[in-house]
């Protein structure tokens, strides 16, 4: 394609050359050609029209993008739990975001802008010229970026907090891309099934993840959509914190479905257990469910089952809550932010892969 747009400019001749040019004949192009695209079809009157590869490359077909505006400061969130509001800017989708704790610039491109593939050096560009201009964000001297006043509510401790555990088994790892939750589970820190259900997502359940899960089509032909259980799931997170066990990954799908599903935008403090790990227990050779709950003698029943894995990840999430709790976290914040000293270890560069 760069080969043929080069040649239209320079008046070169064109020869055919694999896909995109093999249509191309022996010509030279007219001055009044320059700058229309070289290849395509012609409509009803003669006249060149690009080709569809040509359309999507330059309208930027099939981006979901949302509209550039500022929303209303009603729509923004403190952090005493979890709600759904309506979709508003990306600014002030960041803006929630950012309420949460300081995150690093890949964390706001994926979780905010849903640009699962994006660099840290594309991440840093993107959130510069999304962020830098608007005087209510700031950033940290380690380059993380945070919201540029306090704000006007105290953070709640952390013993007056409802925690929601929630676990969602998945046809796919791309909320974004149009993978689907087929069971979810939400589990309070006690231990309580706050809310389960098989969903049908709809597309099919690839064999590996059935293989895997046990969850397969004649399983969940039978069982509601995502539409159907919406508000009751909505009504289980509400006013609670919204924790999981690599939360980055579970909130993308229940934010994507709920917004899908009611186009309320999903807006609420999280806390990932993988993250808390990695800070509670640096010995461990790794933070997976399995690890952790082995750690602390947690038998998991049911793996890759939603509500057993969420019911795991509570009882470790007790353990974590304790253990930070006595390295001096007393708020939602100072957890969220992990800005309480672990002892005898010395301080760590954020490690922006798992910002929740």
């Amino acid at each position: 394609m760069q080969f043929v747009r080069r040649a239209a400019r320079r008046h070169l001749e064109l020869r055919p050359q694999r896909r995109h040019a093999g249509r191309a004949v022996r010509c030279r192009l007219s001055p009044d050609r320059r700058g229309q695209p070289a290849h395509g079809r012609r409509d009803a009157e003669g006249r060149r029209a690009c080709g569809d590869f040509d359309r999507r490359q330059r309208a930027g077909a099939r981006r979901r993008w949302p509209a550039l505006h500022d929303a209303a400061p009603a729509t923004r969130r403190s952090l005493n739990g979890l709600a759904a509001v309506p979709a508003s800017s990306l600014t002030s989708r960041a803006l929630s975001f950012l309420q949460s704790g300081p995150a690093a610039s890949l964390a706001i491109v994926r979780d905010v802008l849903g640009i699962a593939q994006a660099n840290r050096h594309t991440a840093d560009r993107i959130a510069a010229a999304l962020l830098a201009p608007d005087p209510r964000f700031g950033r940290t001297t380690d380059g993380r970026w945070t919201v540029a006043a306090p704000p006007t509510e105290t953070s709640p401790t952390l013993d007056a907090c409802r925690w929601a555990v929630v676990d969602v088994e998945t046809t796919g790892v791309r909320a974004f891309r149009g993978d689907r939750i087929m069971e979810i589970a939400v589990v309070m820190l006690d231990g309580t099934v706050a809310f389960h259900s098989l969903v049908n997502p709809g597309i099919p359940i690839p064999q590996f993840v059935a293989g895997l899960t046990g969850i397969d089509a004649k399983l969940v032909r039978d069982a509601p959509p995502f539409e159907a259980i919406v508000d009751a799931l909505l009504q289980a997170l509400e006013g609670c914190v919204f924790v999981a066990h690599n939360a980055r990954f579970d909130w993308a799908f229940v934010s994507t479905e709920v917004e899908r599903a009611t186009g309320l935008l999903l807006q609420g403090p999280r806390v990932c257990t993988v993250r808390l790990a990695r800070k509670l227990l640096p010995d461990l050779p790794s933070r997976n469910l399995d690890t952790v709950s082995y750690h602390f003698g947690i038998e998991i029943a049911g793996r890759h089952r939603a509500t057993g894995d969420a019911v795991a990840a509570a009882k470790c999430l007790g353990r974590l809550l304790k253990l930070a709790k006595d390295e001096g976290a007393l708020t939602l914040a100072d957890l969220i932010g992990v800005r309480f000293q672990v002892s005898g270890t010395p301080p760590q560069t954020p490690d922006t892969r798992h910002l929740s």
